[in-house]
């Protein structure tokens, strides 16, 4: 298969295969030639970091990852073609080993919720300063999800409508211990696991046995899957303190 990705200034290694021991490799994916062009140089300029192609549409980013199979996809969330959403679905299904970063213009975009849904592990807003990108692609790279807490609970807020009381909600909690539905509900919050450990007085060790026992029996891939289904169940609501049991 011929990619239609342009191809990076330097040849790049097989992904994950960097002589840098924590290196990653990028691939690049967005409509406008400036923005990828800036995100090139912008990564390029940390030696642990491969960009190993730009595309300009959701179709090409698909192409492409199968081809350079990349660590991590830096994906826009509005192209043509094929738009992120759809781009990071398949991606997702096609290639799991790939991680995807979604980006936008905007930080309250619809697109956003469906961008995790579909398997992105992170979002940011393209205004981010170069410091949090980079950080945000080696946290992604890590298997976490990257979403600020409190721009993920106004995305939900006002994009996620919970289950009325006289429908059974989407996600079915029922499955769930009553310290997993703890741990969800202060996941939500946007605790991490030390936070959560230190709340419920338990180790982090639990915390990370319960958040992955939540992960398997809700089918979510990471914490912010986790987030989304806790809001569609009605588990959390905007404006609530969320907190769990002591």
């Amino acid at each position: 298969m011929t990619s239609s990705a342009e191809p990076a200034p330097e040849p790049a290694p097989v992904a994950g295969t960097g002589a840098e021991p924590d290196g990653l490799t990028v691939l690049i994916a967005d409509d406008q030639p400036l923005v990828r062009r800036g995100l090139s140089l912008i990564l390029r300029s940390d030696p642990a970091i491969r960009v190993v192609g730009e595309v300009g549409d959701g179709e090409q980013a698909v192409a492409s990852a199968l081809e350079l199979r990349p660590d991590v996809v830096l994906m826009d969330i509005r192209m043509p073609v094929l738009d992120g959403v759809r781009a990071t679905e398949r991606l997702t299904a096609e290639l799991p080993g790939c991680r995807v970063l979604a980006l936008s213009t905007f930080d309250m975009d619809e697109h956003v919720v469906g961008a995790l849904r579909a398997g992105a592990s992170g979002f940011l807003p393209k205004d981010v300063s170069p410091e949090e990108l980079v950080a945000a692609l080696r946290t992604v790279h890590r298997g976490e999800s990257v979403v600020a807490p409190r721009l993920l609970t106004r995305l939900l807020a006002t994009f996620v409508t919970p289950a009325p009381a006289s429908h059974p909600p989407a996600t079915d909690l029922a499955g769930l211990t009553p310290r997993e539905v703890d741990v969800l509900r202060l996941i939500a919050a946007g605790l991490d696991n030390t936070e959560i450990a230190q709340r419920m007085e338990i180790g982090v060790q639990t915390v990370k046995n319960h958040a992955t026992g939540v992960f398997a029996k809700l089918g979510v891939r990471d914490r912010a899957q986790a987030v989304i289904a806790a809001y569609e169940s009605g588990l959390v609501r905007a404006g609530q303190g969320n907190g769990a049991r002591p």
